[in-house]
C-alpha cells in the first residue's frame, strides 16, 4: 500500500503528506490546549509506585477487568483489541507511505499481520453490530445516546469494512496471498470475481478502499480530542494516574484555594481535571449509585459531564487570568451542579468502584461540598448537628459525659484506658454510644469482650465523634478540630491496637489519622469477635440453626475489603448463610453514609436506600434475620422495616447480638 501506486511518485506522496500533516497538526494543537487547561489545576502527587501503576493498568485497560463486570464488557474487548492493531498497522502503513525507502513491505503484505487484520476487522464488525443492538435497540437504562456515539461506531467500523475489501481487492487483482494467511480476503476476493470485477477494476477498488482508510484514520484522529470520545485516548492515562491510596481517602482541604465567592477549576487539582476528560458517559456510576436510583437528583455521570462543561466554558478567561465571569457557576443554587444533588450523596464509593476509566466522584463533590460548607449554603438538619458536634463533640447533641452511660448495669467496670493501660483502645463512635437502638449492640459487644478476657478500655468523656461523616459533608476545618483532639488524648494512653464496632471510625482512624501523624493498628469488632470463636476464646452452645443474610457496609466492604470475617463468623454461629443478589462489592448502600444520616431526604424521593435494601433481604426465601456490622444500619434498617411494612418479615440484628445469642450468654436488662 504504497501511494505512489495511485496518484504517481510525487503527487501521492504530497497528498499523503499534507493529510498527515494537517491530521497531526490538528490533534497536537487540541491536546496542547486540553493539557492547558489541566494544569489550571493545583499540583497533586501521582507518579509515584511506577512498577504499580503498570500492573493497574494492564488489568484495567488492557485485560478490561471492570468493563468485564458487565454483561458487554466482552464487545468493548473485542473493539478495543482490534482498534490496537489496526492502529499500529496504520502506523507502519501511513511509515512506509511517508517514507517509501523503509525497508519493509507494506504490512498488509506481511502474511502474519494479514492473518491478524482480517480476524480483526471481522470480530471487531460483529462486536460493533452487538454494541449498536445493544446501544440502539436494547437502550440499558442511563446509557448516553449521541451522535458522537454513532459516528465512532461509524468510523470504526469504516476502517474495518475498507482493510477488508482492500485486502480482498488486492487479492482479486492477482496480489498474492494465501487460505493460511488470508482466510477472509480470499473468499471475498471470489466474490469479487464471481460478480464480473476484472483485475484492472479490482486494483481500482484497492486504490480506492487504500486512500478510504488513510482518510478515515487521519480523520479519526483529528476528530478524536474535540469529541466526547476524547476518552478513548485519556482514559489509560486516568487509570495509570489512578490513587493508589487507601480507597476515597481524603484530601486536605489546604489543596484548595478556598475563601473564593465562585469555584472553578482552580479549585481542583489537575488530576481531578482530569476526570470529565477520561469519562465515558457509559451510565455504569449511574446504575449503582444509591441515590441516584432512590430518584434523588445525583447523577454522578451528569456531574463529572458538568465539570467538562465548565472547564471547557470558563476555560478560556481562566487561562488569561481572569475569572471566568458571564459563565455559568458550577456548583451552588441555580448553578450547573445544584446544593441538592451534592448533599443527594451518600459516599457509599460505589460509582468510582465501577468506573471502568478510574474517574474519581468522591474527590470532585467533596471538593464541591467543601465549597457550599464555606459559603453556608447547608441544609438545616446538618447544620444543627455540626454545630452539636462542634459543641459537645458528638452528632446527638449530648453531654459528652453521657458518652459512656451504656456501661452502666453491665455488672463489671469497663476499664477508663486514660488511667490504665489495655490491649485495645476501644473507639466506641457516637451512633453505639447515643443511640438506643445501636447502644444495645454496644452491650452486647462489651459482655462478649469480658467473656473471652480481652483487655479493653475506652476514652469515657475524651472521646469525641472520630469525623469520618463530618469530612464528607465538607466540613474539613471541624474534622481536623476532632482529630486533633482524639489524637491527643489516644497518644496519653497505653494500647496495643484501636477496637471499633463502626465502619466509618474504623475507615477515618485506619486510613486518615496517619494524615495527622497519628496510626495504630486498628481492628473491626466482626474481625476480633471471629477470631475470638476460631481460638475457641468463645464457644458456641446454642447453634443458630436458621437462614440469615448479611449486609456489607459501605465502610467496611467497599472501603476496606472487609467481606470474609463477617460471613466467616455468621458460619460459625451455625447461621445458614444466604447471600442477598447484591453483595460484598455490589452491595447496596444503607443510605447513611456521607452525612445522610443527618439530612432529610428530598421530596423527589422515591425510596430510601434503606427501604430498597430491607426488600432485597426479605425476598429471600426462608431468611428472617437481617445480620448488619455498623451501629448507624441497626437504625437506618429498621425504620426501613418500618416504612416498607416488613417489621414482621425481617429481624435486623448487628453480629455482636447474634453472637452473644449463640454464645448463650444471660443478657442482663438494658437499663442504660
Amino acid at each position: 500500500m504504497n501511494p505512489a501506486a495511485h496518484f504517481g511518485p510525487l503527487p501521492g506522496l504530497v497528498v499523503l503528506w499534507v493529510l498527515a500533516a494537517s491530521a497531526v497538526g490538528l490533534f497536537a494543537w487540541r491536546v496542547r490546549y486540553l493539557l492547558r487547561l489541566l494544569r489550571l489545576g493545583q499540583g497533586e502527587r501521582r507518579l509515584d509506585r511506577i512498577g504499580r501503576r503498570l500492573a493497574v493498568t494492564a488489568a484495567e485497560v488492557f485485560a478490561h477487568r471492570r468493563h468485564l463486570q458487565e454483561p458487554y464488557g466482552v464487545l468493548h474487548l473485542a473493539i478495543f483489541w482490534g482498534f490496537l492493531a489496526f492502529v499500529a498497522a496504520f502506523a507502519l502503513t501511513l511509515l512506509k507511505g511517508l517514507f517509501p525507502f523503509l525497508p519493509y513491505p507494506p504490512p498488509d503484505e506481511i502474511g502474519p499481520v494479514s492473518l491478524l487484520l482480517e480476524i480483526f476487522g471481522v470480530v471487531v464488525l460483529a462486536a460493533i453490530a452487538g454494541s449498536a443492538v445493544r446501544r440502539y435497540l436494547l437502550r440499558p437504562p442511563r446509557l448516553g445516546q449521541s451522535v458522537d456515539a454513532a459516528i465512532i461506531l461509524l468510523l470504526i467500523s469504516g476502517l474495518m469494512l475498507t482493510s477488508l475489501l482492500a485486502s480482498a481487492s488486492r487479492l482479486a487483482a492477482g496480489g498474492g496471498g494465501s487460505a493460511l494467511w488470508n482466510p477472509v480476503g480470499i473468499p471475498l476476493a471470489g466474490l469479487l470475481r464471481l460478480a464480473g470485477v476484472t483485475a484492472g477494476a479490482a486494483a481500482g477498488v484497492y486504490s480506492a478502499m487504500w486512500w478510504a482508510h488513510v482518510l478515515l484514520v487521519l480523520g479519526f484522529l483529528a476528530y478524536l480530542p474535540f469529541s466526547k470520545h476524547l476518552h478513548l485516548m485519556v482514559s489509560p492515562f486516568s487509570v495509570f494516574l489512578t490513587d493508589l491510596g487507601p480507597a476515597g481517602r481524603l484530601p486536605p482541604a489546604a489543596s484548595s484555594r478556598g475563601g473564593g465567592e465562585t469555584l472553578d477549576a482552580r479549585d481542583f487539582t489537575w488530576r481531578e481535571l482530569l476526570n470529565p476528560l477520561s469519562c465515558a458517559e457509559c451510565g455504569r456510576c449511574d446504575r449503582v449509585c444509591p441515590a441516584h436510583l432512590s430518584g434523588a437528583t445525583l447523577s454522578p455521570k451528569e456531574l463529572v459531564h458538568h465539570l467538562k462543561e465548565h472547564l471547557y466554558e470558563a476555560g478560556p478567561q481562566l487561562l488569561a487570568g481572569r475569572d471566568a465571569e458571564g459563565t455559568r457557576a458550577l456548583a451552588g443554587a441555580g448553578a450547573l451542579v445544584t446544593p441538592e444533588t451534592l448533599w443527594a450523596c451518600t459516599t457509599c464509593y460505589a460509582c468510582t468502584q465501577r468506573c471502568p476509566v478510574a474517574n474519581e466522584h468522591l474527590r470532585l463533590i467533596i471538593r464541591m461540598r467543601r465549597f457550599l460548607v464555606a459559603r453556608g449554603e447547608i441544609p438545616p438538619r446538618l447544620a444543627d448537628t455540626l454545630q452539636s458536634v462542634a459543641r459537645y463533640g458528638n452528632a446527638a447533641g449530648q453531654s459528652p459525659k453521657a458518652r459512656a452511660r451504656w456501661t452502666q448495669g453491665l455488672g463489671f467496670p469497663v476499664k477508663d484506658i486514660r488511667r490504665e493501660r489495655a490491649e485495645y483502645l476501644w473507639f466506641v463512635g457516637d451512633a453505639a454510644s447515643y443511640d438506643p437502638a445501636a447502644r444495645q449492640a454496644t452491650r452486647a459487644a462489651a459482655r462478649l469482650l469480658h467473656r473471652a478476657g480481652v483487655d479493653v478500655g475506652i476514652l469515657y468523656d475524651a472521646e469525641r465523634t472520630a469525623g469520618n461523616d463530618v469530612r464528607r459533608v465538607g466540613e474539613e476545618g471541624l474534622f481536623e478540630t476532632l482529630a486533633e483532639q482524639n489524637i491527643a488524648a489516644m497518644r496519653s494512653c497505653e494500647f496495643r491496637a484501636v477496637l471499633t464496632t463502626d465502619p466509618h471510625t474504623y475507615n477515618t482512624l485506619a486510613h486518615e489519622y496517619p494524615q495527622f501523624g497519628a496510626s495504630w493498628p486498628v481492628v473491626h469488632s466482626a474481625e476480633l469477635l471471629e477470631g475470638m470463636l476460631r481460638t475457641g476464646r468463645l464457644a458456641v452452645t446454642r447453634p443458630l440453626g436458621r437462614a440469615v443474610t448479611y449486609h456489607d457496609p459501605c465502610y467496611l466492604g467497599r472501603y476496606n475489603s472487609i467481606y470474609e470475617a463477617p460471613r466467616a463468623l455468621l458460619r460459625r454461629l451455625g447461621a445458614v448463610l444466604v447471600e442477598m443478589p447484591h453483595s460484598r462489592a455490589n452491595a447496596y448502600c444503607c443510605g447513611a453514609g456521607g452525612g445522610r444520616v443527618w439530612m432529610e431526604d428530598a421530596p423527589a424521593v422515591r425510596e430510601r436506600p434503606a427501604e430498597r435494601r430491607v426488600r432485597e433481604a426479605a425476598a429471600l426465601p426462608g431468611v428472617g434475620t437481617l445480620a448488619v456490622a455498623c451501629p448507624k444500619e441497626v437504625a437506618m434498617f429498621r425504620d426501613a422495616l418500618k416504612m416498607t411494612g416488613l417489621e414482621g418479615r425481617l429481624a435486623v440484628r448487628e453480629l455482636a447480638e447474634l453472637v452473644e445469642e449463640a454464645v448463650g450468654l444471660e443478657v442482663a436488662t438494658d437499663a442504660a
